[in-house]
């Protein structure tokens, strides 16, 4: 698990992807609570969600 968040993030990272889309899919990755509702975005609701599902590849929409 941990070489996956570590491998997704890196890779995300240089592919330039948003980073609200970033710390979503991290945060849902490792099932996090979501942050309060004043601070959601769409890219951040994106990428909790695809992190909390596993998914891995979605990230290319965001960058």
């Amino acid at each position: 698990m941990n070489q996956q968040y570590r491998d997704t993030t890196t890779k995300m990272e240089e592919a330039g992807v948003k980073t609200d889309y970033i710390i979503g899919w991290q945060g849902g990755f490792m099932k996090h609570p979501k942050r309060e509702e004043q601070r959601l975005t769409e890219a951040y609701e994106a990428g909790y969600n695809d992190g909390y599902e596993g998914k891995n590849e979605s990230y290319a929409n965001w960058s």
